[in-house]
């Protein structure tokens, strides 16, 4: 399957590179509009209609996100790009979008191209997108969370996370609706996008909302009551920190 595809970036030798890199291990995409701003890429995404596009987040005439406000519903794919790891790379990662980091690493470039050939639910890509957006408007407190799940994505309200359980692999979200959700990503990826948001791992097999903790039990060895009932293990070595983060919490 080939794709036709638009480069959005504000630095000309940025485009020239990804330019050529998309030229020499991605054969089956064609360039058909290289641009520099918010306006060109308008003009281009509508006169072209382009399968995907790779769009730096930091522009100066804005932001990469101020398109996805323009343009509705979106047709295409989207691999965003950018120079840092920053606020806006973990609101694309808790709507479980793609992006490139720079300098592009010529792997992950093929990965993403792989994904974005695979025909997507377009109900549900824009779902995702409607997330990105949301969060980015809300920051710097991230509200919504994409959950990867067999049957598709499940979109989550931050607060609605009781706990989330290690289940080899996957993950389980226990829910504030009494439901569970069975995610197909490791617990510790779930740490490294929610440590900022009142959660916290006090079990190799566990984190939890800081938030929905009813009480601590020195007994047993000790253990940590949720406000759903369910009882959670704390490691040894979490104990103190977790004591001395929810007094802080309070």
């Amino acid at each position: 399957m080939s794709l036709k595809a638009i480069i959005v970036d504000d630095e000309k030798h940025s485009r020239e590179t990804l330019k050529n890199l998309i030229k020499e291990f991605c054969t089956d995409v064609t360039i058909i509009a290289s641009v520099g701003s918010i306006d060109e890429a308008l003009t281009a995404i509508n006169t072209t209609n382009p399968d995907v596009i790779f769009l730096d987040i930091e522009l100066q005439s804005g932001t990469g996100f101020d398109i996805l406000t323009q343009i509705k519903p979106i047709h295409f794919e989207i691999i965003f790009i950018t120079a840092f790891e920053q606020y806006a790379i973990k609101a694309v990662k808790y709507s479980s979008l793609d992006y490139l980091l720079k300098p592009v690493d010529i792997d992950e470039l093929i990965r993403a191209v792989e994904k974005a050939k695979k025909k997507k639910d377009q109900n549900i890509y824009n779902k995702q997108l409607e997330t990105l957006v949301h969060n980015l408007q809300q920051q710097p407190k991230l509200h919504k969370i994409c959950l990867s799940t067999a049957d598709g994505f499940e979109f989550v309200s931050i607060e609605h996370i009781i706990y989330c359980k290690a289940n080899g692999s996957y993950t389980s979200f226990y829910l504030k609706n009494k439901r569970s959700v069975l995610v197909s990503k490791h617990l510790k990826e779930y740490e490294n996008l929610l440590g900022d948001q009142h959660f916290m791992r006090v079990h190799n097999s566990f984190l939890i909302n800081l938030k929905e903790v009813e009480k601590y039990v020195k007994s047993d060895g000790g253990y940590i009551l949720m406000s759903n009932n369910d009882t959670v293990n704390i490691s040894k070595s979490k104990k103190d920190t977790f004591l001395i983060a929810m007094n802080y919490q309070q």
